[in-house]
């Protein structure tokens, strides 16, 4: 199969419903990440996304819609969840509701839940006005790799496997989407992302943080949302994470990158720039500023995928506090590394 990159024009974007409406997969981008697009109503259709991914079937996918009063078809909407839809559509929330009967359990991996979301991105709300079907949308590569932020990502991973994919330039966010359960009693977030707790709490009195969000699944706990699987948006070489006092951090990161300099692995410090001269002399990337976390997330993606490109075996990696946007950059660090953690 020939994959083919297009910008977004009208006419490009009309090829793109007509392939989401005929079955196929569009690969499109969000303000979060690059979305791997289906017919949610079609199991067939969603199941040519796990095929194409590699990605197992009990892991859900989130609904994309065009606007709030396209969601309720599919799932039950409560007034908390109205007030959030008011608050954060468009926008990279993701609210897990109770499913309707039309949602198929490709889409849904089978659970009384499904994910729904309004993205904020001109490209993809003009897909789904264009395909006037909700779309399933995991993010657009090989399974348990980094999430896509250029379309160039999408390129890397999925060349042969879909039709096209709509260049609509870098992610401005560059982490997925929140993920908030409103099954619960009080709603808890499962997947922390560009909408923070802080956020949340200005419009809810509580929202909770789910424990796997910084810890690995328990032996038998189901995934109820993307992204909760032990090792994901992980790199090929070794990912370690350092954390603790910035002394020990940075003495921590020259020790073992000297250790795999001396047995001959290819290592690379993934630092802030605040920090760019702890480590002359070494092979290192910046993620981004520590006063301005908003960049490590927009930047983590491709820089991960930048240390496959580069052969990087052993990658050790800065940790951040976990305040703000900083509890989705470390989720998914602490994925990427497998939860391979040095607290030094």
């Amino acid at each position: 199969m020939e994959t083919r990159v297009l910008a977004p024009t009208e006419a490009a974007i009309a090829e793109a419903a007509r392939i989401i409406r005929g079955g196929g997969l569009v690969a499109f981008p969000t303000e979060t990440v690059y979305g791997l697009g289906a017919d949610a109503l079609n199991g067939n259709a969603v199941q040519k996304i796990f095929e194409a991914k590699g990605r197992p079937g009990d892991n859900p996918l989130i609904v994309h819609v065009a606007t709030p009063e396209a969601a309720q078809p599919l799932c039950y909407i409560d007034e908390r969840a109205q007030t959030l839809m008011r608050a954060f559509w468009p926008g990279p929330l993701t609210l897990l509701l109770p499913k309707k009967l039309v949602i198929p359990s490709q889409t849904n991996a089978g659970l009384p839940s499904v994910a729904v979301r309004m993205p904020n991105h001109p490209v993809a709300l003009a897909l789904l006005r264009a395909c006037g079907v909700p779309v399933a949308a995991p993010s657009a590569n090989v399974s348990g790799r980094p999430s896509p932020t250029t379309a160039g990502h999408v390129l890397q991973d999925m060349d042969g496997r879909i039709p096209l994919i709509l260049d609509g330039g870098p992610c401005a966010v560059g982490l997925e989407s929140t993920v908030l359960d409103m099954t619960a009693e009080t709603p808890v977030i499962v997947r922390p992302g560009g909408v923070t707790r802080e956020m949340l709490l200005a419009v809810l009195p509580r929202v909770d943080v789910a424990a796997s969000v910084l810890r690995p699944l328990a032996e038998g706990e189901k995934a109820v949302s993307p992204g909760m699987m032990y090792r994901h948006y992980a790199p090929k070489g070794a990912l370690t994470l350092v954390m603790g006092k910035p002394d020990d951090v940075r003495a921590t990161c020259l020790k073992l990158y000297r250790e795999a300099m001396e047995s001959q692995e290819k290592a690379c410090i993934l630092t802030h720039s605040e920090h760019a001269l702890w480590y002359e002399g070494c092979d290192t990337l910046s993620i981004g500023s520590l006063a301005q976390p908003e960049t490590v997330a927009r930047e983590l993606f491709s820089a991960l995928r930048a240390m496959d490109d580069r052969q990087v075996r052993v990658i050790l990696c800065e940790a951040v506090d976990t305040d703000g946007i900083g509890l989705a950059i470390m989720n998914r660090l602490y994925r990427a590394a497998a939860f391979c953690v040095l607290e030094v």
